[in-house]
């Protein structure tokens, strides 16, 4: 089985063009491709799992990856899949968001002796004269062609900014400028990313002629990769400052079963054979042992195998009926004047451990029968919870947390 084959086998590619040379460059190595990262918070998430994997699974094969840190389209915003303007960053956080990437980025991918590159288009497109970029840039292509695309469809009635309008010309640019910089002759994005992407091959090849070589891949359920990490206390972060390795683990440990096994070939470097045996005989307890592979693959893969292992022991004390392994569960401290003689309120203290997004839907959990605190279950919204080393609050079937004093 070729680079490529198991590319399409894992349900990784969707459109593309050229396809018989872009599997020819993949499974000789020869392809040096690149996939854009906006620097829009300071940790990548769970949504760029996907992209990240792939990254690593093509430059094992002998490709070069470029990951490009959009620290001059990131001063833009993408309209693609949006409905509202990006905040404006500014140049100091984007710097300092692009410098967190690349280290998280270096678990994945080989930044050593020139293997894989990270580059900032911040480099060129803020040096561009406007003038230049209308000329030489803007005169390739067709605004009712860009207005016939669905990115700029969902924007065009509750308002698309000019500034937003010019993204994909400034896309664009970034495959023309990597292409002649760096010889970079595919690009990989998200099945959001289409028109921005074929508006980059062809910029190349209206610019430097039809025998440019430049494709474009985009990537299966990449919009579903961007929903991966949603969760009611916010993203699943791969720093372990923002979201804990037990947090990490127990979010993979708790998909859908519908889920699992495309999250499987997606996501981990588990032979492909071995996951499409699985998916013949997933029935009962099957699909929990799939999700433990999961969860333990993608948590060694970020923390690393020692967190990976903690986490796995205490979902199975958790899912073996116990209240979990409080040593690497995540923890609020209480602080004292939270607390009178000693106690809490129960909806305080859900609000305090971001268990809930209101005082409201701490009182449905607790109406519904789903909060249990040492056990205990709790059916009073007004109940006083004592502090005293630690509780466990167990939210539902899967959602453990332990608080205790400060």
């Amino acid at each position: 089985m070729t680079v490529f084959e198991e590319l399409k086998r894992r349900g990784l590619l969707a459109q593309l063009t050229d396809e018989k040379e872009i599997a020819d460059l993949i499974n000789n190595g020869k392809a040096t491709f690149y996939i854009g990262f906006d620097p829009t918070a300071d940790s990548l998430h769970v949504g760029h799992f996907m992209a990240l994997c792939l990254m690593k699974r093509m430059q094992m094969a002998g490709n070069k990856p470029i990951a490009l840190v959009g620290g001059g389209t990131g001063m833009i915003g993408d309209p693609s899949g949006k409905t509202d303007m990006r905040k404006m960053l500014t140049p100091e956080t984007i710097q300092h968001n692009c410098e967190c990437f690349k280290k998280q980025m270096s678990r994945f991918i080989d930044f050593s002796d020139g293997k894989a590159l990270m580059v900032n288009n911040g480099d060129w497109l803020l040096n561009l004269n406007y003038i230049d970029v209308l000329r030489e840039v803007g005169a390739c292509f067709s605004v009712n062609k860009m207005l016939s695309f669905e990115c700029y469809k969902q924007r065009w009635e509750r308002g698309l900014t000019f500034l937003e309008f010019n993204y994909m010309i400034m896309q664009s640019y970034d495959f023309y400028k990597l292409f002649q910089d760096y010889g970079c002759n595919m690009q990989f994005g998200g099945d959001d990313q289409w028109a921005n992407m074929l508006g980059g091959t062809e910029l190349i090849r209206k610019k430097l002629g039809k025998d440019a070589y430049a494709m474009t891949i985009t990537l299966l359920l990449n919009s579903e990769g961007k929903k991966m990490g949603k969760t009611e206390k916010g993203a699943v972060w791969l720093d372990p400052e923002k979201t804990s390795p037990y947090e990490f683990f127990q979010y993979w440990r708790n998909v859908a079963d519908a889920d699992v096994i495309k999250c499987l070939k997606l996501l981990t470097f588990v032979p492909i054979e071995e996951i499409e045996d699985m998916e013949q005989h997933m029935e009962g307890a099957e699909y929990n042992k799939a999700k433990e592979l999961l969860a333990f693959e993608l948590t060694k893969m970020i923390h690393g195998e020692d967190e990976a292992n903690k986490a796995l022991q205490a979902a199975k004390n958790m899912f073996g009926g116990g209240s979990g392994d409080a040593e690497n569960m995540p923890t609020t401290i209480v602080p004292d004047d939270a607390l009178t003689d000693g106690k809490i309120g129960v909806l305080d203290l859900l609000m305090l451990t971001k268990l809930v997004q209101s005082k409201r839907d701490a009182r449905d959990i607790i109406k519904g029968g789903g909060l249990l605190i040492d056990d205990v279950k709790i059916e009073d919204p007004t109940a006083m919870i004592e502090i005293g080393d630690q509780v466990i609050i167990r939210k539902g079937k899967k959602v453990f947390h332990k608080a205790k004093r400060g």
